[in-house]
């Protein structure tokens, strides 16, 4: 396992990150996710501490927060010591059916964090990420109350996702202007298939200097091996009950047919291919790996050790290629000759 820089901090955390949406099933929607049970989840974070994960992510909403809860007594069922795991959890979404259980007022927030804390039976979270843009909260009151928490020490850094480039740039400037702690990372949704991240947040992240979090590195599932145009999918495929995120399917099966013969030849699934080529992106700090069994983590796991070659990844990059959009197109025809290639 080889670990990273989370964002300009002088924190390191494993280049694959336990993701956690696949744990307990409470709620209609979170059961087609995963119904992984308590000691499913031990044997899980077991698994993945075992091959060097120090880093794991979860949410208040996943599975109406019984993830959180899950995962904090696993912490203590395989009694790992706090100092050494990472524990990054999110705010924002609702958890509740009054006005004021959702978003990212400094109420919410307040709220939110104590009853993580509790879920999870911890003192302090780690890294503390706001689950998406709040339209109606003014940011610089979301980073106001985010700040109070890194000050009063319940959280250590922050983080966002699923946030626009231009937001993200805004909350940075926001937090430069009045010193407060700042985001450190991006949670973001890229796969080899769905590469659209690399139009405006890619370039960002080298700019600024944050730490990129790969959610859906499979694309739900899409990726996996199990579909294709020539594939017969499985009665229990999470695709078939539960299709997001939203995938161009043409272009996700050209991709597949591409991966299908750089697997064979290193004799592991495609799955891995995919985990894999996010590895070698530069822009990626940790991917977050989700699982439903042991033999699962397992494999995605060893999606470290495949070193693909120069042709392997042209090959790729040829497949999985975005279409050209302005104003790329004209920065390109303006600064040919201009800058290096």
């Amino acid at each position: 396992m080889k670990y990273r820089q989370l964002g300009r901090t002088g924190l390191y955390v494993s280049e694959i990150c336990l993701g956690t949406m696949t744990f307990a099933g409470q709620g209609a929607q979170w059961q087609q996710i995963g119904q992984v049970d308590q000691n499913g989840v031990n044997a899980l974070l077991d698994c993945a501490l075992k091959a060097g994960v120090n880093f794991i992510d979860t949410a208040d909403v996943y599975s109406e927060g019984q993830s959180e809860v899950l995962l904090g007594q696993a912490l203590r069922d395989v009694k790992v010591r706090r100092e050494d795991v990472i524990i990054a959890t999110k705010v924002r979404s609702r958890v509740g059916q009054g006005p004021n259980d959702v978003g990212l007022s400094r109420a919410h927030i307040m709220d939110a964090v104590e009853a993580s804390l509790k879920r999870m039976q911890l003192d302090h979270i780690d890294l503390y990420q706001v689950h998406g843009a709040d339209l109606v909260t003014p940011i610089d009151e979301t980073l106001r109350a985010l700040d109070d928490l890194v000050r009063h020490g319940k959280v250590r850094y922050i983080g966002c996702s699923n946030m626009a480039a231009w937001q993200i740039m805004k909350a940075l400037g926001i937090s430069a202007q009045h010193n407060y702690a700042r985001f450190e990372t991006i949670q973001a949704y890229y796969t080899i298939a769905g590469r659209d991240l690399e139009r405006e947040i890619a370039p960002l992240i080298a700019d600024q200097t944050l730490g990129l979090m790969v959610w859906s590195p499979l694309a739900g599932g899409l990726l996996s091996g199990k579909f294709g145009r020539n594939v017969s999918t499985p009665n229990d495929a999470r695709r078939i009950t539960f299709d997001f995120p939203p995938v161009n399917k043409e272009h996700a099966f050209d991709v597949v047919d591409a991966m299908r013969p750089i697997a064979d030849a290193h004799r592991v699934s495609v799955a891995r291919i995919a985990l894999a080529w996010l590895l070698h992106q530069k822009s990626v700090m940790s991917v977050i790996v989700g699982a439903k069994t042991v033999e699962q983590l397992s494999d995605n796991l060893a999606a470290i050790e495949i070193r693909l070659t120069a042709d392997e990844l042209a090959a790729l990059d040829k497949a999985s290629a975005l279409p050209i959009e302005y104003p790329q197109w004209m920065l390109n025809r303006q600064h040919t000759g201009r800058v290096p290639a």
